[in-house]
């Protein structure tokens, strides 16, 4: 048997990574520990800030501009949501409380209301609540190194607001026509007059009388998905909020053609794509007519189908008076007759808004048989809304001079004037739970001073407006028409919560939403 030194011991290698593991296990469970303990802590932070989110979401849902608006916002923050941590190690109870809660006008925290006081008198200007949660701890554990550490007080601030929506109609927008004399696009003062709005898009600049569209965010992704929202009775996508919206590039003429179905007009594949229906209105009177083919270009604009009558015979003043003769051979509810003046003619709207003076008798005289509106118990300054609504009442069932409202009226030769739709039968009928398939709700914004193009975001809305769809997009011959892929509209009124009593034409829905 060897004999073993003290120098043999000293000298010996065997086993030397053992005491260094051992010495440093201290350090890798205490990194360990620290980096299991942070993740922790990471933890208890999504906690507090989840709970402030929806301490502030249940706050902001109480700020309708009611009595006792905010006392009831502070007591939906406080207990209609029961926010608890699972991490927190400090002894406290795991109920997160909140600790403070501020209401504002504004977002930007500008315009206070109160701070800490349930009891304020403003609570039609709380618009924006902001909501502190209590601050938490959480003890490093682990290790009895970094068990002398702790997180130290943590907390999470949220604040949200309560917005009105407006869902399920055409995501059109126009660029407010007077942006530079009236701002905030006063509606009383365009109740019954025509606007002559222009297509544009695809990322262009818009100016004042344009129009376009908006972002919801359904729907098929370009023009495909514009046709859906435009001639579906039930657009895809989400609501459009009242305060702010996003646009959208893609108009062209075949995304216009979904707004012509609405007058019983289909002319293309595509005018009303494949997963939607996209009915016309039971009243599509225009100015366009056709044979009793069906088939085909029948239902298209097209030679063998919807077209103009020959020149001389279409509606076409020459003054700002009404007509006393050369009456039309057909006509659909006109545009006020300044934007149907010639270019250069005395009186004439080169504006896009109109003065709202528009030819009711020359209309009745050429549908219903030499008729005024007298006949129909109209006033003389009715809209062009109130005849097509007076229409639909009294369809089929009442007839003036022996024509019956809204029945086929032969013009020339095969070619007829249509009142009811006959491409696609029997039409939509507003009431119920059916929209009006001519009365559009679109947002007005100020597209020069918020800069607008085709992917604008967050552009605030001057006005909500319901108006009425006058004629389809054609490229008329005569002048003053609009041309293809523009609109001709009548301003009926500041949108409502009920469209005039039509479900689903305009649906306010106030929503709370996070805005930190």
């Amino acid at each position: 048997m060897a004999r073993i030194t003290l120098r043999d011991l000293l000298n010996c290698t065997s086993g030397a990574v053992a005491p260094t593991v051992a010495l440093s296990l201290v350090g890798l469970i205490a990194v360990g520990g620290l980096a299991f303990d942070y993740s922790r802590l990471a933890g208890m932070h999504s906690e507090l800030h989840n709970a402030a989110d929806q301490a502030a979401l249940a706050a902001a849902s109480q700020l309708d501009g009611k009595a006792d608006a905010t006392k009831r916002a502070a007591e939906a923050a406080a207990g209609l949501v029961a926010n608890k941590t699972l991490i927190s190690n400090d002894g406290n109870t795991p109920d997160i409380g909140v600790a403070s809660v501020a209401f504002y006008q504004n977002e930007d925290r500008s315009g206070p209301v109160t701070r800490d006081d349930a009891s304020t008198t403003d609570d039609k200007l709380a618009k924006f609540v902001e909501v502190t949660v209590n601050g938490r701890q959480a003890f490093y554990a682990l290790t009895p190194i970094v068990s002398l550490i702790s997180s130290g007080n943590i907390n999470a601030m949220a604040m949200a607001g309560f917005g009105t929506a407006t869902c399920k109609v055409p995501p059109v927008m126009i660029c407010n026509p007077l942006e530079g004399t009236d701002p905030d696009f006063t509606v009383a003062n365009y109740i019954g007059k025509g606007l002559r709005l222009v297509s544009v898009g695809n990322g262009g600049g818009w100016a004042p009388g344009n129009f376009g569209y908006l972002n919801t965010n359904g729907g098929s992704n370009g023009a495909p998905g514009l046709r859906e929202a435009l001639g579906w009775i039930t657009p895809p996508g989400d609501c459009s909020k009242q305060t702010g919206v996003n646009t959208k590039p893609g108009a062209t003429v075949s995304v216009t053609d979904a707004l012509n179905t609405r007058f019983d007009i289909y002319d293309s594949n595509v005018a009303c794509p494949a997963g939607g229906s996209c009915p016309p209105s039971t009243n599509s009177v225009k100015d366009l007519v056709k044979t009793d083919g069906i088939n085909g270009n029948a239902c298209k604009l097209h030679s063998q189908g919807w077209q103009e009558v020959a020149s001389g015979d279409q509606y076409r003043p020459t003054t700002t008076a009404p007509l006393t003769g050369s009456y039309p051979l057909a006509m659909g509810h006109p545009r006020d007759i300044c934007h149907a003046l010639p270019a250069g003619t005395a009186g004439r709207c080169d504006g896009p808004v109109g003065n709202g003076t528009w030819d009711i008798d020359a209309y009745f005289y050429v549908n219903y048989n030499h008729a005024t509106h007298t006949a129909a118990g109209l006033a003389a300054n009715a809209t062009r809304y109130d005849v097509y609504k007076w229409e639909m009442a009294h369809a089929g069932t009442t007839a003036i001079n022996g024509v019956t409202v809204l029945a086929p009226r032969p013009v020339s030769g095969a070619l007829k004037s249509r009142g009811a739709p006959y491409c696609h039968t029997p039409g939509l009928a507003p009431g119920g739970n059916f929209p009006d398939r001519r009365r559009l709700s679109i947002a007005v914004v100020n597209c020069t001073a918020n800069s607008v193009n085709g992917s604008s975001t967050n552009v605030p809305v001057q006005k909500w407006v319901d108006v009425f769809l006058v004629e389809p997009s054609y490229a008329r011959s005569a002048e003053g028409g609009t041309q293809p892929g523009d609109i001709y509209v009548e301003v009926i009124a500041e949108a409502g919560s009920n469209g005039d009593g039509t479900f689903g034409q305009v649906v306010e829905r106030n929503v709370p939403y996070l805005v930190r």
